[in-house]
């Protein structure tokens, strides 16, 4: 069973890009192994952004959803 509780809460309402990106890995970084990042982000491009993140980190996107001009992201820190 997976636990997708959430440890620390990011928003980067209102960023654009590189930002959202930039204050996501400043955040992972300070983060324990094991532990989910909840990240908000009103930037469309932070969808296709945070998925090649996750993809070039090897950090788990365990959630990715489009809330109507608001996206969430749920990114477990793997190492």
């Amino acid at each position: 069973m997976s636990d997708n509780s959430i440890d620390v809460t990011l928003d980067c309402s209102g960023m654009l890009c590189p930002m959202p990106v930039i204050k996501t890995k400043r955040a992972i970084k300070e983060m324990e192994i094991g532990q989910n990042l909840e990240m908000i982000s009103t930037d469309p491009g932070a969808m296709p952004d945070m998925a090649a993140w996750s993809r070039q980190t090897k950090h788990d996107l365990l959630e990715s959803e489009d809330q109507g001009g608001s996206y969430r992201f749920l990114i477990k820190k793997t190492h």
